[in-house]
């Protein structure tokens, strides 16, 4: 398979290749929903890093994923939901981790809030070294045993939650010198295989819970109902009983399946879609804050700057500079 042909099977049919080097190659995804950049780094023989900037709703992989491919997903910011072959829903929500094998994905991916900032590692079983000790004396990680053991269960996954381990071993990698960035790749792989190596049973069984399919569409309907009605204030006591859920289980599984309150997660839905209104519209600031359910403008600017990280008319005077 040349690699045009491997790109598109692994990443998306519309994947445009901006940069090729020895060991960076660097994906552009332009779609109708928005756009994605994937800088992959390769690191060993059939062992792959990309880092994941994803602004759209959704991509679509149309080609059959090898069987031959586990993957190593950590989630930065932003939500990805995707569906196994077994029709079981997927999420992987800020902090957490996921291992899975490519061909178990559905050849979908979801983008809840139309952002995700992550790492992905792609182990080729057939290309990767049979043997990381050779490499590092006393890194004894067998590839082949890491991937049964956490995908080879009815699911075909592990979801892992947010812990200070995964933390420290994927932030790094942020704020990397390019003069050690080769070396420093092979050093975080290395320690990621061992960290994944060091997890026993117990550990495993305290992985994130799953839901019945009925929980989940539940919670998609009252996340897609919350999503289409921003000017309206909207109490949890009200979505519990217009949708038929007890409160206590409304909460807790959404925050399991998007990573946040409900109140959080739409708060920042609404920054999102009030910069993208800021970029692509003319509208005042009053305007969009009063469609997104603000009283007034100061409030909105205040919360948008919490979570933008500056006040609206900044973002757009930046904007504008961009363009």
């Amino acid at each position: 398979m040349n690699s045009i042909n491997r790109d598109k099977q692994l990443y998306a049919s519309e994947v445009d290749v901006i940069r090729r080097g020895d060991d960076c190659t660097i994906y552009r995804i332009n779609n109708s929903y928005g756009n994605a950049i994937m800088t992959r780094y390769s690191v060993f023989p059939g062992i792959e890093l990309i880092h994941n900037d994803v602004n759209t709703q959704w991509i679509s992989v149309d080609e059959e994923q090898p069987k031959n491919i586990f993957e190593i997903n950590y989630c930065k910011e932003g939500i990805v939901e995707c569906k196994t072959i077994k029709e079981r829903y997927l999420y992987i929500s800020k902090g957490n981790l996921v291992i899975n094998q490519k061909y178990n994905i559905k050849n979908d991916y979801k983008f809840p809030l139309k952002h995700f900032y992550g790492i992905t590692v792609n182990v080729n079983l057939d290309e990767a070294p049979k043997c990381l000790s050779c490499i590092l004396e006393e890194v004894s990680v067998n590839l082949l045993e890491l991937k049964n053991k956490f995908c080879k269960n009815d699911k075909g996954f592990l979801v892992i939650k947010e812990n200070e381990s995964i933390e420290h071993i994927f932030l790094e990698l942020y704020s990397v010198s390019e003069k050690i960035r080769k070396g420093y790749h092979k050093v975080k792989i290395l320690e990621l295989f061992l960290f994944l190596s060091s997890f026993g049973q117990k550990k495993l069984k305290e992985s994130k819970n799953y839901y019945s399919k009925r929980y989940i569409d539940v919670i998609k309907e009252i996340k897609e109902h919350l999503t289409i009605h921003l000017s309206e204030k909207i109490t949890l006591d009200q979505l519990s009983v217009r949708f038929k859920i007890p409160l206590t289980t409304m909460k807790f599984v959404f925050k399991e399946i998007y990573g946040d309150s409900i109140y959080s997660f739409i708060k920042s839905y609404k920054m999102q879609k009030a910069a993208e209104l800021l970029k692509y519209t003319s509208e005042g600031i009053n305007e969009i804050s009063g469609s997104l359910g603000y009283d007034n403008a100061s409030k909105f600017s205040q919360a948008f700057k919490k979570v933008i990280g500056v006040n609206p008319s900044v973002y757009r005077k930046n904007v504008k500079k961009e363009q």
